[in-house]
């Protein structure tokens, strides 16, 4: 993405210090100014949903004083970034302002404070107010770990105080708590009177969470829980297909069900894995705003497009497994890069996607810093604040995006918080039904146990961090 078009960058630039007839304003805003100044700049130059906010347009303010004029009325840069949002409780929830570009920094690297514990959090049945939690899997030497936590506990208490769907985001959000164990029948919890305290470390958790080979009679069915789309990652990523072909599969089952997204140049990478598609077929292509979208189109159209890959920084060969089939899991949580793997192989391969309707995040972020060129290397340093919006969205080779209610599986099959199996397991319900088509070949099955109880999942641990649910991008160096 943006590594590949380090030239047409130049005309971005260029394009924001010219946006106004006025040298005033031209010489005040590309040069930094205030921090709300930086906000707008950021904003008008990349933001996806620009030509949708009449105060992004390039001729709204005739000078310096104008503009600062028009953000006074907002107590503080978050309010004033807020106010510049399209639609945000549907089409944009996603594009951040950050007061710490370093702690930013380190959640792209995926290094973040955590006590180990990936949790859901659902609202109880026949409650209009209740919410537990439940415990998804584990970081191994995580604090969640060595306490003994494990996927399928349940709590309802935080510091003794109940998990209501309005102040489970402040219960958990200290470095430290204890969580109130408890027992789960009919969608209704009943605590136990158990209490297991934690404390949150930083850690960098390593994406490739299980993987295993599944003989199923004739066929040899590979299994990868792939819980987020880090770079740093993408070597051990290619080992692990190296292992699958070495162990000769015959089927994959990919399981992002809590994958919130991460890094394009990974999903990329994973794609390309999954289907071997030559590098001269289209990954997928990417609008931006029109004025972005016009100065990259003029210095080259092809940095528009996303091609598939046959290699791997730091790598000496390429595992791609070349299948024609692939089974997906998905949930809610599965978010961002998770869904742009998913459509864009689609036009290619046999995409079986199992379990619940994805997040419906189709776009991608990167991160601008409060410098001429919004690069870190000459960001003022008077303070830390980034911004990470929206800036383009992904379209994948036969034109398919903005599936903002989710992409909808082929065999809906819902997570079962009274049995949720162990990861990795044949018998775990999710990779259960997965195996069950494998062996059926497509063919319906008579039957197959479900949840009797409908229950809504609120949130989870990765939209409570930094990031949340992001897809993402850089700037050139």
């Amino acid at each position: 993405m943006f590594q590949k078009f380090k030239i047409a960058l130049l005309s971005i630039i260029s394009l924001t210090v010219l946006i106004s007839c006025s040298d005033d304003l031209d010489d005040n805003i590309a040069a930094g100014g205030s921090i709300k100044n930086f906000v707008w700049r950021g904003m008008n130059a990349f933001y996806l949903y620009k030509p949708q906010i009449d105060v992004l347009a390039n001729d709204r303010f005739a000078n310096t004083a104008e503009l600062e004029a028009y953000h006074d009325q907002f107590a503080t840069p978050e309010e004033f970034f807020q106010t510049l949002l399209f639609d945000p409780e549907r089409t944009d929830r996603f594009s951040i302002i950050v007061s710490d570009y370093v702690a930013l920094e380190n959640a792209l690297s995926g290094n973040t404070k955590t006590n180990g514990m990936k949790f859901g959090l659902v609202a109880e049945n026949g409650s209009s107010t209740d919410v537990f939690g439940y415990v998804r899997y584990v970081l191994d030497g995580s604090d969640a770990d060595a306490q003994g936590v494990q996927r399928g506990m349940i709590f309802n208490s935080i510091d003794g105080t109940r998990l209501s769907r309005t102040n489970f985001n402040e219960l958990l959000a200290p470095d430290s708590y204890t969580i109130g164990l408890a027992t789960l029948s009919g969608g209704v919890t009943t605590s136990t009177g158990l209490e297991i305290s934690l404390t949150k470390m930083v850690m960098q958790e390593d994406p490739i969470h299980v993987t295993s080979v599944i003989d199923q009679g004739s066929q040899k069915v590979g299994y990868l829980m792939y819980n987020s789309f880090l770079s740093d990652y993408d070597d051990e990523l290619n080992n692990a297909f190296a292992d699958f072909q070495a162990q000769g599969i015959t089927h994959l089952v990919l399981d992002l069900r809590y994958n919130g997204g991460g890094a394009v140049s990974s999903a990329i990478a994973l794609g390309s894995l999954i289907s071997g598609n030559p590098t001269t077929d289209v990954f997928s292509t990417e609008q931006w705003n029109p004025d972005v979208q016009q100065a990259l189109s003029d210095a080259d159209p092809e940095q528009l497009i996303n091609y598939f890959v046959n290699s791997i920084e730091g790598s000496s060969s390429f595992a791609a497994l070349n299948l024609s089939k692939v089974h997906i899991i998905t949930t809610g949580s599965s978010a961002s890069a998770s869904e742009l793997v998913i459509n864009a192989l689609n036009p290619y391969i046999d995409v079986i996607q199992v379990g619940d309707n994805t997040a419906g995040k189709f776009q991608a972020s990167i991160t601008l810093y409060d410098s001429p060129n919004f690069r870190r290397a000459e960001a003022d340093p008077s303070h830390r604040y980034a911004l990470q919006p929206l800036v383009l969205k992904s379209v994948n080779s036969v034109g398919f995006t903005d599936y903002i209610d989710g992409l909808a599986p082929d065999i809906e099959q819902r997570e079962d918080f009274e049995n949720l199996g162990e990861l990795g397991d044949p018998s775990e319900p999710l990779l259960a039904r997965c195996l069950n088509d494998i062996a059926l070949n497509g063919r319906i099955p008579s039957s197959f146990p479900r949840s009797s109880v409908e229950l809504q999942e609120l949130s989870g641990s990765e939209k409570m961090t930094l990031l949340g649910d992001q897809m993402w991008t850089e700037l050139p160096e």
